[in-house]
């Protein structure tokens, strides 16, 4: 596929030299690196369609800055270059990641094939997520699964809320699918036709933030050899969700309030901003408020994006959903799988039902992932989710942590269900006033969060 972009590593200039030549011949565009200093730049500034690596570079590991790049972008081919003494490295290097790998010296035939070869593998395995991503968005609502209250009242409130234009700001443990609540905000906006983009901010490296957000013009610094718009331009139109808002820093989160508040960026480089017009959606699995009163985070940044609130409850206090979700896998992981399986034997439901999900249902759908993997009948058995026999004995609570966290669930509810008003809440349980304010200080709870509507149907504060 003439026409696509290629970054070729190599600290041999004969080598760089006889490739350049090769693959602007074959209407390819060339960028050339010969340290990996300078590949990372340029890859974090120019998006390329495919690596060509030497192994053998003179004053780095050609494998680990490999594993580098893979990391950083899982979906961006890579061939290696190597001598006839490196098969066994090049072979290395292809489990930790690489495409495929060609023996020097190599001719025009073999190279070519390679290159088509990896650059349609990338196009295909585009083409797939993109196909993948439509079909999560015609299903969103689909797939939030629950009879729990507090999960219809979610959902009640993402189509109130989806309509309009208001910042929204999503709470809960990792895995508890926080994305999925924010994909369903925009698909039922009238943002729909739009992006919808997201970043995880906890895997973008430091230096790499202002870039990705704002993009930068070219010539901004060195290797931006061509412009690059940032997300917020990219999303223009629609919504971008920012997962991870509270590993930001400072100085970012200075620039994330003023796009907020004016709703224009300005690239890196750049003299003039740039308006844009995009619905911005924040997750956090951490306690923002916490991080503001520590310092940590800007009070002005967080009242912005703090405008609508949604609490998502971890898995543990939702327990009756957990049969529906794993059912609901295992389905899915049946058809994927071609495998007919009918369902879970009673004991592998309840072993489930007692687990506590620290990984929420992230771990949920990896468990009956392989479970189905590792049936070999057409009912799921306990031994098919926990390969461990110990796995329940690890998890399951003392009597102690059991009561406390009963104790803290039961308080929450109670204040909620009496707005924060003790007086009220003592006459429901049945209990002293005393003895509910001396749980308030156990647990540290302030009745005051419960007082109006908005905080009334959500906590800041998951028991644990």
């Amino acid at each position: 596929m003439p026409g696509e972009k290629i970054l070729v590593i190599d600290d041999d200039a004969n080598i760089l030299e006889v490739l350049q030549m090769r693959l602007r011949s074959w209407g390819y565009h060339i960028t050339i690196a010969r340290n990996g200093k300078k590949a990372k730049t340029i890859l974090s500034s120019t998006p390329c369609n495919l690596v060509i690596i030497d192994l053998r570079l003179s004053e780095e590991n050609g494998i680990e800055l490999m594993e580098e790049i893979v990391g950083y972008y899982p979906n961006l081919p890579i061939i290696i270059l190597t001598a006839h003494g490196s098969i066994e490295s090049a072979v290395e290097a292809m489990g930790k990641g690489a495409y495929s790998y060609i023996t020097k010296p190599f001719n025009n035939e073999d190279l070519l094939l390679h290159i088509k070869k990896a650059l349609e593998k990338q196009q295909l395995t585009k083409e797939i997520e993109r196909l993948r991503n439509q079909l999560d968005e015609s299903q969103d609502f689909k797939r939030i699964i629950g009879n729990d209250k507090r999960m219809k009242e979610i959902l009640e409130r993402v189509s109130k809320i989806a309509k309009t234009d208001c910042t929204v700001a999503i709470y809960g443990e990792s895995g508890t699918g926080k994305e999925l609540i924010a994909r369903a905000i925009h698909h039922k906006s009238n943002r729909t036709k739009g992006p919808f983009i997201t970043l995880n901010c906890g895997a973008i490296p430091e230096g790499l933030f202002e870039n990705e957000f704002f993009g930068h013009i070219r010539g901004a610094f060195p290797g931006a050899y061509e412009s690059k718009e940032g997300l917020f331009v990219q999303g223009d139109g629609g919504t971008i969700f920012l997962d991870g808002i509270g590993n930001t820093s400072l100085a970012l989160q200075v620039k994330l309030l003023r796009v907020l508040q004016e709703r224009e960026v300005k690239p890196i480089g750049g003299t003039k901003s740039v308006k844009v017009n995009v619905r911005v959606i924040v997750a956090s699995n951490t306690d923002i408020q916490k991080a503001v009163n520590e310092g940590k985070f800007r009070e002005d940044l967080f009242y912005k994006i703090h405008v609508v609130p949604i609490y998502i409850p971890p898995l543990r206090e939702r327990k009756d959903d957990i049969p529906l979700l794993a059912t609901y896998f295992m389905t899915g992981f049946s058809k994927l799988l071609k495998k007919d399986i009918k369902g879970f034997t009673p004991a592998a439901i309840q072993r489930m039902m007692l687990y506590d999900w620290p990984g929420n249902i992230r771990e949920l759908q990896s468990k009956v992932e392989h479970a189905v993997v590792m049936a070999n009948k057409d009912i799921i058995a306990t031994e098919d989710l926990f390969t461990s026999a110990n796995t329940l004995k690890n998890n399951f609570n003392s009597y102690r942590d059991a009561k406390e966290r009963f104790e803290c669930e039961y308080l929450e509810n109670l204040l909620r269900i009496n707005k924060g008003n003790i007086t009220n809440a003592s006459k429901t349980a049945k209990r002293y006033r005393a003895d509910i304010y001396k749980l308030i200080k156990k647990y540290n709870i302030n009745p005051e969060n419960y007082k109006n509507d908005l905080s009334s149907t959500n906590t800041e504060k998951f028991c644990t």
